[in-house]
């Protein structure tokens, strides 16, 4: 599943900085705006423990983590739904993303310039909304216009679709972002099919200092103050930190966590924050060849999984033979799970659980 993450905020927040740490691509990183022009990609792995353990019991010769897809778009500026600082084409980049990580500066250093000449998260984090908001606007009053001819017409569900958008456009004017509003399921592929901007899921990267990823700091409360009012999260981070923890190999990367007292770094709880944004699990599937992550859409049925892996696996899908993690583990692998009882034979309508290591039975 190619699923992305645009990572977006002002110009001079360390989104490039923070960009070149989760995928070590190299992007152009310097204390000036608009130094990201066109977007930097970078594909970064899932930090998973499972999988490592999973390997560990099967001496697997391949070890493949799942993946989620990082995009580093440009500092947007106030004005850019009007086209200020290129804003046109920095928001048509993150329409194409599925989630937003919006870096917030909230760390005070006079020799890194800030754009509106002060730190101020509260403010930041409204310049860039307000520029989704006035984009999605235009983008709806569009659709109003030719609705409202065709409704014309008499058609009673075009009349109701028109009335959604005129709803729409109201909740919009009221400064909320599209991703707080009920739709029904009539109305949700109206919305859907508008591809706004403010209907992307937002997970905050608190960007602090480096002795404050602990503690974090005044900036970041007034972050999670309105985190909370939205129902997004926050993680915190120092971007200058994580580049310097990219640089390490893993023993050295454990053994520097330790002594800053983390059990994990920023970067990979953000990256298992943007998954879990996105409503993801994971599954496995594991032998002496290979043990491998798959990324699922939390509720879907083991057709669909198997899909993951090829598609001629779902057209065939008979059953799928599922073991928990726990139970593989404890019972160290396939057969003594098998052994056990605890392999199930699962059909069509079996939902996929986080975590299940599974072997497909199908038809070619």
């Amino acid at each position: 599943m190619a699923l992305r993450c645009g990572i977006v905020g002002l110009p001079n927040v360390g989104k490039s900085t923070l960009f070149n740490a989760l995928s070590q691509a190299g992007a152009e990183s310097a204390n000036y705006p608009f130094c990201t022009i066109e977007p930097n990609v970078g594909m970064v792995a899932v930090p998973d423990e499972r999988l490592d353990r999973l390997a560990q019991i099967n001496s697997s010769a391949k070890v493949v983590p799942t993946t989620i897809e990082f995009v580093d778009i440009a500092g947007l500026v106030a004005g850019a739904s009007k086209g200020e600082g290129l804003g046109n084409q920095f928001l048509g980049h993150i329409r194409e993303v599925d989630a937003i990580v919006h870096v917030v500066r909230c760390f005070d250093n006079d020799n890194v310039v800030h754009v509106s000449g002060s730190v101020d998260p509260a403010r930041d984090i409204e310049v860039i909304e307000t520029e989704l908001l006035l984009k999605d606007l235009e983008a709806v009053e569009k659709r109003i216009d030719r609705t409202a001819k065709a409704a014309k017409g008499g058609d009673k569900k075009v009349k109701d679709e028109l009335a959604f958008y005129e709803r729409l456009l109201v909740y919009l004017s009221d400064g909320n972002p599209v991703r707080g509003i009920d739709a029904n399921d009539v109305e949700q592929p109206w919305l859907d099919s508008l591809f706004l901007l403010s209907a992307k899921p937002v997970v905050y990267a608190a960007n602090v200092g480096e002795d404050e990823v602990n503690s974090g700091n005044a900036h970041v409360e007034k972050v999670r103050e309105i985190a909370k009012n939205e129902g997004a999260g926050v993680v915190l981070v120092s971007a200058d930190l994580e580049a310097q923890i990219a640089e390490l190999d893993e023993d050295e990367k454990e053994l520097f966590l330790e002594e800053m007292g983390l059990s994990a770094s920023g970067l990979d709880r953000l990256i298992r924050a943007a998954y879990e944004l996105l409503g993801l699990i994971t599954f496995f599937t594991a032998g002496p060849k290979e043990s491998r992550a798959w990324t699922l859409v939390e509720g879907l049925k083991a057709p669909k999984a198997a899909g993951q892996i090829h598609t001629d696996f779902e057209r065939g899908f008979i059953r799928a033979e599922t073991i928990k993690f726990d139970d593989y583990v404890s019972h160290n692998g396939e057969a003594g799970a098998r052994d056990a009882g605890v392999m199930r034979s699962e059909g069509k309508e079996y939902v996929v659980a986080d975590g299940d290591v599974i072997l497909f039975r199908f038809n070619v």
